[in-house]
């Protein structure tokens, strides 16, 4: 199966409008969106990073970003009524088994609870379990199943898997062994689906045995 593998963590208003777009690219060249979920705050702590919503001068401008790129998009983007929120639960409920037309549909479900206008708290039990209702599945059981330790390693493994393959940031997207992070990399992604990647053509030795000049000192 050829697969466009999404990383995403509900947290992020650019894995929310990342959703949007990749069912058309995937379409186009025959592809199959497989949605991975993954603790965004993870991937941070394990590459010493600071999320956006930590940083205050970042903070704005990644929202008033995202609504300039929802606004091209045509969709919909409110900010959630907590931001940063916790996205576990939902995280994980998206990771439970079931058939893959479910698994799109809810975490299409829970992306517009959160960022479509709705401002539903995705931290709250009782808000996960009524999305995944509202698309025919049962919520309260759901719920109930994410909680458990199963739920609880099946989302550790697959963060522990995209941090394997480079993955320091959402949205990512993992294609043909390639990575491809942030909204802004869908035209990259799909040119590499196009066949015509200009990466293709580089000596990537250059880069990795390139001397530093220079070392920030890290306070």
């Amino acid at each position: 199966m050829l697969l466009i593998r999404f990383a995403f963590d509900f947290l992020s208003p650019y894995a929310y409008l990342a959703w949007q777009a990749l069912p058309a690219i995937a379409e186009r060249h025959g592809r199959t969106l497989q949605p991975m979920p993954v603790v965004f705050a993870a991937l941070l702590g394990a590459n010493g990073q600071k999320g956006p919503a930590e940083i205050p001068s970042k903070r704005i401008y990644v929202f008033k970003d995202a609504t300039r790129t929802a606004h091209v998009l045509g969709v919909p983007l409110v900010p959630p009524p907590l931001h940063p929120f916790n996205p576990i639960l939902a995280l994980r409920a998206c990771g439970l088994p079931m058939l893959d037309t479910q698994r799109n549909a809810l975490v299409s479900a829970l992306f517009d609870a959160c960022w479509g206008g709705a401002r539903r708290d995705l931290a709250d039990p009782s808000v996960v379990a009524d999305v995944a209702s509202s698309i025919g599945l049962d919520g309260t059981a759901r719920v109930t199943e994410a909680s458990t330790e199963a739920a609880k390693a099946r989302l550790r493994a697959q963060t522990d898997e995209a941090l394997k393959l480079g993955a320091f940031g959402v949205p990512t997207m993992f294609v043909d062994g390639e990575m491809f992070w942030g909204y802004d990399s869908l035209g990259h992604l799909e040119r590499r689906l196009g066949g015509i990647d200009p990466v293709d053509q580089l000596d990537l030795s250059v880069w990795s045995g390139l001397p530093a000049g220079a070392t920030r000192r890290v306070k």
